[in-house]
């Protein structure tokens, strides 16, 4: 019954008449969203929807930096262990409250409690490392908050999308007993109404208290200028192209198969950019052939990077051998270094690490939306350039990550999801493989470096150890590092003002003419 629905609906939304409403913005999503909780059973498409909704202490900045949102400046004490939030006077809850500290404590105790079964609890209790050990209110307008140790990461760890934002909520949002009821946040669009399985419907929030300027990741300028927000669950890419050239979506994300068609339909726009997620290819360091760091050289040295991105791409993004994604402000000419191609090295290395013509396998997927068998393709006629035969073991994406998190393979093509801050994007695939098998570079002396790394705040020393571990990284070569995926957007042309990040709409200061 559910497909059935599904079926009318999408047939309903191509049939819509072009223009229908110039204050509402109609966005494709991929997925329905698993809940409204902020932080609590999420996902991406979760994610993408909630930060509409409510809006944390802190924020992303474009570049990844963490930047105020909520709070109009953040103080560190000289220990580096005590940090004070002067919060914006002001902002406004969307049942027409005032914000003020005792929200902020409110909030922060109910993530904390074991109940709400917040995911990010453990980055706060000291499982993870960081301990909150005490928050407090001092003034209406104050919040400070005491951890056990410096820890750079902190403020990261607020800002993260998947955590909520850390989102300041009003106590309206649970119900008498404590229940999640609806999000009652301060962003720039209030719940309005979550119809299962087709569409989240968000209204303009008229009382919304915004930064001045630009957008800027998820803080600066953020005013709703649209009525209404429609984010409509579509799943099939054939029917998103066809719902942006009939005017029915104004706005979706569309696959790279796509792009050179859309490109020339003057009904659309399209907006391309890149993220901070990354493409690589994974060595298994524990396999016989592979614990030889020669080996995974060579391999390296055999392949050309740069027409590996050119081919997976179509020619719209540009390699980059850093975990540390060119917007960055910690991207710097070491981390512009990247392996070379050089096929003679490749086979000087291949002899001196004793392959004997051995055939390796290239674990990759037939996932759509990542370039994973393109890649693994363009890769195995590289190697076999160089002596090297190579089998393909094409899976389903569960099977995939089911191998990935076991370490079950030999060499994989592999995609990582952002992370913004350089020393969350090396812990991505830095440690010990014996505790954590998806783990690719278990170096105890690199690891040492990183956790010194998430224990300042200097950004010129997290720079230099930044270098070091990238440096390390391309003599050791566990992975080699491709590129950035592009992050394609298209809109009709009647909407203005559209500016995705990281994957995600960001539905404020965009317009809709009729």
């Amino acid at each position: 019954m559910r497909s059935v629905r599904l079926t009318v609906l999408l047939a309903g939304l191509l049939a819509a008449p072009v223009g229908a409403s110039a204050q509402t913005l109609t966005i494709a999503s991929k997925a329905d969203i698993r809940g409204t909780n902020p932080g609590v059973n999420r996902d991406g498409e979760t994610d993408a929807v909630a930060f509409h909704m409510v809006e944390g202490l802190v924020a992303y900045q474009e570049g990844g930096t963490v930047g105020p949102m909520l709070a109009e400046a953040v103080e560190l004490s000289s220990d580096g262990r005590t940090y004070t939030f002067r919060l914006r006077k002001g902002v406004k809850f969307h049942n027409g409250a005032e914000m003020t500290s005792a929200d902020v404590l409110w909030s922060w105790n109910r993530y904390m409690d074991p109940k709400t079964d917040w995911r990010c609890r453990s980055e706060f209790d000291g499982r993870s490392g960081i301990k909150v050990e005490a928050v407090e209110a001092p003034d209406p307008h104050t919040v400070t908050m005491r951890i056990d140790r410096p820890q750079s990461l902190f403020l990261d760890s607020l800002a993260r999308p998947d955590c909520g934002m850390t989102g300041i909520l009003h106590r309206d949002s649970v119900n008498p007993d404590g229940s999640w009821k609806a999000p009652v946040g301060t962003g720039p669009f209030r719940f309005g109404e979550w119809r299962r399985g087709q569409s989240v419907t968000l209204l303009r929030f008229d009382d919304y208290a915004a930064l001045p300027g630009k957008p800027d990741g998820l803080t600066g300028g953020k005013r709703p200028l649209v009525r209404e927000v429609r984010f409509l669950v579509v799943p099939d890419p054939s029917t998103v192209k066809a719902g942006l050239q009939s005017g029915s979506l104004d706005a979706a994300e569309v696959p790279d198969s796509d792009l050179a068609e859309l490109s020339k339909d003057s009904r659309v726009k399209l907006h391309i950019g890149s993220t901070a997620a990354r493409h690589a290819v994974l060595f298994q360091t524990t396999d016989p052939l592979f614990k030889s760091a020669k080996m995974r050289q060579a391999i390296a040295a055999a392949l050309d990077v740069n027409e590996i991105v050119a081919i997976a791409s179509d020619g719209r993004a540009k390699a980059n051998g850093s975990t540390i994604n060119m917007r960055s402000p910690y991207y710097s000419a070491v981390q512009a270094r990247g392996a070379k191609h050089d096929p003679a090295l490749a086979r000087k290395l291949l002899a001196e690490a004793g392959y004997k013509g051995e055939r390796i396998r290239i674990t990759t997927n037939n996932r759509k939306s990542v370039p994973s068998f393109n890649i693994a393709v363009v890769i195995q006629a590289m190697l076999q350039n160089v002596g090297v035969a190579a089998d393909l073991e094409v899976v389903e994406w569960a099977t995939h990550m089911d191998r990935f998190l076991k370490g079950n393979y030999q060499v994989m093509v592999h995609s990582y999801s952002s992370r913004l801050d350089p020393a969350l994007s090396f812990e991505h695939f830095m440690g010990p493989k014996d505790k954590q098998p998806r783990k690719v570079w278990d170096d105890p002396e690199a690891q040492a470096l990183l956790e010194k790394a998430t224990a300042i705040s200097d950004a010129e020393e997290r720079q230099k150890i930044f270098d070091r571990l990238h440096e390390r990284m391309l003599d050791d070569m566990p992975l080699l590092i491709l590129f950035n995926p592009i992050d394609a957007w298209a809109t009709t042309r009647r909407v203005e003002g559209f500016t995705p990040w990281e994957g995600s709409a960001r539905a404020w200061e965009t317009s809709v003419r009729p």
